[in-house]
C-alpha cells in the first residue's frame, strides 16, 4: 500500500530540471507524477517513476541529492466533493496531512492523489475504513 517517491534537491538556477529529466528519459524511467516545492534558493522535486531503484541509481550517479519518503496514492472520486471525501476519514482519524500532488493518469473513474502524511499505517486503515481504495505499489508504477 507504501508508494516509494524519489526526491531531488535542486539548487534554484536554470536548467536543473531539465537535467534531472534528461537523466531520467536517457535511463527510460518514466515520470507517473511529480511535485515542485520551492523557495528562493533551491527546490525539493517530488517524483513518482515506474522504477523507483533505477531513478535513484542514475540520479545519484550524476550527483543529484536523492532520498526516498513513503508516500500513499489513493483513488478519489472525480466529482465535486470527491477529495473533501476523502480527507473526511483522515480528519477522523486525526492523521496530518503534510502535503500532496495528484498523478498525471486517472484510475479508471476515479483522480489519483498522492499523500504523505505523518501516521501512514493509520492514513491507510482510516481510508480504507471509509471504503477508500489505497493503490498497492507495484499498480502505481504500471500506471
Amino acid at each position: 500500500m507504501k508508494v516509494r517517491q524519489v526526491s531531488v534537491f535542486l539548487e534554484n538556477k536554470s536548467g536543473r530540471l531539465y537535467e534531472v529529466c534528461k537523466c531520467l528519459a536517457e535511463a527510460e524511467v518514466n515520470i507517473r507524477a511529480l511535485a515542485i516545492a520551492e523557495t528562493a534558493d533551491y527546490g525539493v522535486l517530488r517524483l513518482i517513476v515506474n522504477d523507483p531503484d533505477k531513478a535513484v541509481r542514475v540520479l545519484t550517479e550524476e550527483n543529484f541529492t536523492v532520498s526516498e519518503t513513503e508516500v500513499i496514492a489513493v483513488e478519489v472520486p472525480d466529482r465535486p466533493g470527491g477529495l473533501a471525501g476523502v480527507l473526511a476519514p483522515l480528519y477522523d482519524a486525526n492523521v496530518n496531512i503534510e502535503y500532496l500532488y495528484c498523478f498525471v493518469e486517472k484510475s479508471g473513474e476515479s483522480a489519483i492523489v498522492v499523500f504523505r502524511v505523518e501516521q501512514i499505517d493509520r492514513a491507510i486503515q482510516a481510508l480504507q475504513g471509509g471504503g477508500f481504495t489505497v493503490m498497492r505499489e507495484e499498480d502505481v508504477y504500471r500506471i
